[in-house]
Formats: C-alpha cells, structure tokens, sequence
C-alpha cells in the first residue's frame, strides 16, 4: 500500500474522501434547472456522512452513538438516490457516478452493520 492510499478501515478518513470525490463530481455536471437542485441536495448528503460519523465517533452514549450512526447510514441512503437522479438528469456520467454509488453502499452497509450491533 502506497502512502496515498487510505485504509478502507478508517472510516473518518474514508467517509471525508467520499465527500472530497463527490464535490469534485458535482463540479463537472451542468449547471442547470435540473441539476443545481440535484447537486445541492447531494453535496449536503454526502458531506453529511463523515460530518455525522465524527460526531457518532465523539457521542456522549451508547443512545447517542446509535442514533448519530443511525443518520449517517440514512445520509448514505441518501447520496445513492441523488446519485440515481443525476444520471438520470446526465447519462454521460454514469461511469463516475456508478463508482461513487458503489462506495454509498458500501458505506451504507458498513454502518447498517455497526447499527445492527449496537445494544
């Protein structure tokens, strides 16, 4: 592993590059009727993930813990759907868009998981 690659463990720094990939994304799509909305509603998903997992990772209780995880794995929900909506809106980018859909539910099922556990 080169010093530029993050290990898919360290879910702090995994959920940031899920943000830093999708703001870099939503710079090349039009913008347009259609789109801003789209672009706006993702950005705010997508950032959210790691916003909402840092603040899972400093809860002040297991309920707190739980429920912050909880938003996270909605807010990953979330970013596939608008992901979904802006190919639609842009078939030409379906490629990039699978890849960073893949890795919303990729995310989404890690946290399901850490969701499920939590007692």
């Amino acid at each position: 592993m080169t010093n530029t690659q993050i290990p898919i463990y360290n879910l702090e720094e995994r959920t940031a590059k899920f943000g830093e990939a999708i703001i870099r994304f939503c710079k090349k799509i039009p913008q347009d009727l259609i789109n801003k909305p789209l672009i706006i509603q993702l950005i705010r998903c997508s950032t959210s993930v790691g916003a909402n997992y840092c603040e899972a990772d400093d809860a002040e209780s297991k309920l707190d813990f739980k429920h912050k995880i909880g938003i996270v794995k909605k807010e990953c929900r979330e970013s596939k759907h608008f992901l979904r909506m802006i190919v639609i809106a842009n078939p030409e980018l379906k490629n990039e868009a699978t890849i960073l859909w893949q890795e919303a539910k990729e995310l989404n099922l890690i946290f399901n998981k850490i969701y499920q556990k939590v007692r």
